[in-house]
């Protein structure tokens, strides 16, 4: 495709580290946590260093439309299984619908960098 480019433009650049810090902020966030005991599941746990490993991928730009795929499915397995919105009661709808558009969003923002990554 004609807009691929070898090198990021520092938007791209800026970005791709915005995106990752999601998944660096809020992995890390949780591995902290664990290590200092609290309290989570196993599952949560290894999504958790998942999070935090591709977070890291995706700041350094190793296999970078591999990396973005890999988080836009994490993100719209999370937002099915974590923000079940459309079997919420009323009065916790308005916050499930919200941080479940938040995950398809930004699930578009990962196919968008997967498809905009250079070829390496």
């Amino acid at each position: 495709m004609a807009f691929r480019s070898s090198a990021p433009s520092a938007p791209m650049l800026l970005a791709r580290i915005l995106m990752a810090s999601l998944f660096i902020v809020l992995g890390g966030w949780r591995v902290w946590g664990a290590l200092n005991g609290l309290v989570l599941s196993n599952a949560a746990l290894v999504l958790s260093v998942g999070e935090l490993l591709l977070g890291l991928l995706m700041l350094g730009g190793w296999r970078l439309r591999w990396v973005a795929l890999a988080a836009a499915a994490l993100l719209v397995a999370d937002g099915l299984l974590s923000h079940p919105f459309w079997s919420t009661r009323a009065t916790a709808l308005d916050g499930q619908l919200l941080h479940f558009m938040k995950n398809i969003a930004l699930a578009g923002g990962f196919l968008l960098l997967a498809a905009t990554a250079p070829r390496k």
